[in-house]
């Protein structure tokens, strides 16, 4: 039996007071199920970027509930909400955010240093992760050193290091040509399939979103259209 993930009901998102505020969101419903593998679209402005940060718990929403594995997200402290990022969640951005005068091994590491684990345990994971995105024999190397498909390949093993339950990825090919973005979306595809990790990708490209088996267009703050896919 499928287990439900994230469960959005009703959100709403809004910014601002008096006649400077808008609605980033608006009623908006979603369910999520463990394994899936859905990317949200839609152009600047549209609320894709918001509803990612409410559910990756980077930001509450102004109205409505979000569960998590049954967990009420919008009832929690931020240093709830933090913890609740650390033990679940996986994040991969455009930009790639690594520590650039550190090595990609010690890139890997960080979630785990956060969590106190010891450094020969933090080691063998961050490995194990850096050989899952076929990058083991760059371990030393620093971002300078490592062309950007690599750099988001380790920007990938950081984010699965802790052997998430969801992988939020936010334009993740945005900073790489097309070759490379098509080696990231086949890695992504590939730990959704073998690793069964719940993968939600926000992109405005649709060469990047057929990769996923579910697509929610965002209009104006609401969904559009929720439309099943074979993905690839």
């Amino acid at each position: 039996m499928t287990e439900r993930l994230i469960e959005l009901r009703g959100i709403g998102k809004r910014y601002g007071v008096g006649e400077a505020a808008f609605n980033a969101l608006t009623n908006v419903d979603l369910t999520i199920d463990q394994g899936e593998f859905v990317a949200i679209m839609g152009p600047s402005g549209s609320g894709k970027s918001t509803m990612m940060n409410i559910i990756g718990a980077l930001d509450s929403p102004s109205s409505g509930q979000y569960l998590f594995k049954g967990l009420h997200v919008e009832t929690l402290t931020r240093d709830e909400r933090a913890l609740l990022r650390r033990r679940f969640m996986g994040f991969v951005f455009q930009g790639f955010n690594l520590l650039p005068r550190t090595t990609a091994l010690e890139n890997v590491e960080m979630p785990l240093l956060y969590r106190g684990v010891p450094t020969a345990q933090r080691h063998e994971m961050a490995r194990a992760a850096l050989d899952r995105v076929g990058l083991l024999p760059w371990e030393k190397h620093t971002p300078a050193e490592l062309s950007g498909g690599q750099q988001q390949r380790v920007a990938i093993a950081r984010a699965i290091v802790t052997k998430p339950l969801l992988l939020l990825a936010d334009e993740p090919t945005g900073s790489l040509d097309s070759h490379r973005s098509v080696e990231i979306m086949e890695l992504l595809t590939d730990l959704n399939k073998s690793e069964n990790i719940t993968v939600v990708l926000v992109t405005h490209e649709p060469d990047m979103a057929v990769y996923a088996r579910r697509c929610v267009r965002c209009v104006d703050g609401s969904i559009a259209s929720d439309t099943p896919q074979e993905g690839r």
